[in-house]
């Protein structure tokens, strides 16, 4: 059993609190490990206007409907879950390619694909095959965390799309919900990403929302959970499999989902996790203390969410003569 936060932490309470979109100020947060390979300025002369075109199509999208960020943000963590940041993430299926969306992880659950090729046009009409679809993956990532009242930072570009996916990758290489704290770490540190990192850049489920069927055995079955919280989420999410239930949505973070902030792990504190995978951070294990340092510092979440995402951006990129730029995000050319 997780022990209780101190109360100058964090104060827990049975209630959910209705959200209410609050204006943050962001942080302004210096990147982490660097890589030779890519570089923040790649762009500056070839399409300088790449991250107004972005940043342009993800407001909209985002304003549009704001659980739109979480899904960007979510398709970033699983491409560069597998194979690396290479857009591998964003090919179709094709009589003769098998690409990763029908992975498990990824059937039925990630989204917003539409944006980044509304994206990739904005792109391609300031500076044709230029930019990489895996490097707009990465900006739109940085840009919807921002509009939702997170940090930012300088995103690292130069990559290129890879022509490859890996279907058994996306089934093996990302954390499932289920996961404990061990393969969750060993999960991460695959990548090259410290535990420190993976607390840090788990903290992305303060913003966006997951199906019934990803937390129905942890609000049903899990007995490091609010018992309040859980009757809660159990009265949208029926408890047999394959009902017309299992694709009902709840908040990743009960307090504030469509903002950027630290509730997240104020939740984990009170045991409110909406996921098995959530509330393992907080659990009477090794990730404990960081939990309750980051409910109770936000600016310390951001500085190494940040740190986290630019290390995560730095996994195995295709660059210099490797892969190609995609015409369409979609398809190999």
């Amino acid at each position: 059993m997780a022990p209780a936060a101190p109360a100058s932490a964090t104060k827990c309470s049975s209630g959910i609190v209705i959200s209410v979109l609050l204006p943050l100020a962001l942080l302004m947060a210096a990147a982490g490990t660097s890589s030779a390979q890519l570089s923040t300025g790649f762009y500056s002369s070839s399409c300088p206007g790449v991250y107004d075109a972005v940043k342009s199509v993800v407001q909209s999208a985002v304003a549009s409907e704001q659980r739109m960020g979480a899904s960007i943000v979510r398709l970033f963590f699983h491409d560069c879950f597998v194979q690396g940041c290479d857009a591998s993430l964003l090919l179709d299926d094709t009589p003769s390619f098998q690409g990763e969306k029908m992975a498990n992880p990824n059937n039925g659950s990630v989204r917003g694909f539409e944006v980044i090729d509304a994206v990739k046009s904005a792109v391609e009409k300031v500076c044709p095959g230029v930019v990489s679809c895996a490097d707009i993956l990465a900006i739109a990532a940085r840009d919807s965390v921002v509009i939702l009242g997170g940090p930012t930072w300088d995103v690292k570009v130069g990559r290129r799309d890879s022509t490859t996916a890996s279907f058994s990758g996306a089934n093996n290489n990302i954390p499932p919900p289920t996961s404990g704290l061990a393969n969750l770490t060993s999960l991460f540190a695959a990548q090259g990403l410290s535990q420190k990192d993976m607390v840090a850049l788990s903290g992305a489920h303060t913003i966006g929302q997951a199906r019934c069927t990803n937390f129905r055995a942890h609000v049903y079955n899990d007995t490091n959970i609010d018992g309040s919280f859980a009757r809660t989420r159990q009265s949208g999410c029926p408890r047999s499999s394959g009902s017309s239930g299992d694709n009902n949505l709840a908040p990743l973070d009960l307090q504030t989902p469509t903002v950027f902030e630290n509730n997240y792990y104020k939740n984990l504190v009170c045991k409110k996790g909406l996921l098995h995978s959530d509330q393992e951070l907080f659990n009477g294990g090794a990730t404990d203390a960081l939990v309750q340092s980051y409910a109770s510092g936000q600016s310390e979440f951001f500085s190494d969410f940040v740190t986290g995402m630019v290390k995560m951006g730095d996994i195995t990129p295709l660059t210099g003569s490797g892969g190609q730029i995609r015409k369409n995000c979609r398809r190999v050319n």
